[in-house]
């Protein structure tokens, strides 16, 4: 594609991927392996991730095929990333994951269209094999689990080469797990900034202000994202919740007698059927009954308050 100028010339048209955001101008990596600026308005709506067509001056967003979105702390919604295929959930024993934080990422990278996998991360502190192990005994059956550490580079290979099968992804985790040194040990020439641990409240410091995609030495993408403090991504429904909670993958090949089954006390579920047959664990099930109290309480008070106010 060109277009034409009244000289006679024309200007050819490029294709690549937006690789950084840096407010009034996003940096591109086109097919041919070039580098470059393109100035854009600061709130574009154009984020890490997505494919363009750059004219000159004008850069075409295409479609999307997958959005990673997050909640800052006043409550607004905000784009991470595009065209997403896995998310990466990092736990680690110290600091511990917060209440219902993996669950809810999983579920949320399902309902993203991502494929979830869970890291552990800093396996080379003490009792960190009965944490992975505790971790393995719930999750194990449901997704990908990595145990690892950025630290000293144990058992960093299978990861380099889930990613080397293409995948591009991003890292989600409470601050302090470990995201900036695992990306740092993925992708060395990174050298992000990695912050200390806050020895008052076990919190990591924030060291990551602007989204980057990088590529790995070994294949595949990761998107680097400002930390959060907590979960930090748009919040899940009740239905949702009911659809990809993990562990009720057993009832997948089967159907509850109604299609918006809360998997309560429900007719005809089929969760609660395999519960009882012992397929579906009784702590799985307690947890997702928690869970869901929660959410549905939320909804509740969403809905008395009309909305965001």
């Amino acid at each position: 594609m060109t277009i034409p100028f009244a000289h006679g010339t024309s200007l050819p048209s490029r294709n690549g991927v937006i690789v950084a955001h840096h407010g009034v101008a996003v940096e591109v990596l086109f097919v041919d392996g070039a580098r470059e600026p393109v100035r854009v308005k600061r709130r574009s709506g154009h984020v890490v991730g997505d494919d363009v067509n750059v004219l000159g001056e004008m850069l075409e967003r295409l479609p999307r095929r997958t959005e990673l979105r997050r909640r800052d702390a006043t409550g607004g919604i905000h784009l991470v990333g595009a065209n997403l295929d896995v998310l990466g959930v990092v736990i680690s024993s110290s600091p511990a994951p917060p209440p219902g934080f993996v669950d809810r990422a999983i579920v949320a990278a399902r309902v993203a269209c991502l494929r979830p996998f869970l890291v552990v991360s800093k396996c080379d502190l003490e009792g960190a094999e009965e944490f992975v192990s505790v971790v393995d005994s719930v999750y194990g059956g449901s997704l990908l689990l990595f145990s690892l550490s950025a630290a000293t580079g144990e058992r960093l290979d299978p990861l380099r080469e889930f990613f080397a099968d293409g995948h591009r992804g991003a890292f989600v985790g409470a601050s302090g797990v470990g995201k900036s040194s695992l990306l740092n040990a993925l992708c060395p020439e990174i050298d992000l900034r990695v912050g200390a641990l806050n020895d008052y409240n076990g919190k990591g410091c924030h060291t990551t202000t602007v989204s980057t995609l990088h590529q790995l030495p070994a294949g595949g993408e990761l998107v680097d994202t400002p930390g959060f403090q907590d979960f930090g991504l748009v919040e899940i429904s009740a239905r949702e919740l009911s659809e990809h909670f993990p562990g009720f993958e057993p009832a997948s090949d089967q159907r509850c007698r109604f299609r918006d089954c809360r998997h309560r006390s429900e007719p005809g579920c089929a969760v609660i059927s395999l519960v009882a047959q012992g397929r579906i664990p009784e702590e799985r099930y307690a947890t997702y009954r928690e869970l869901l109290r929660d959410i549905e309480a939320g909804e509740s008070g969403h809905r008395r308050g009309g909305g965001n106010g």
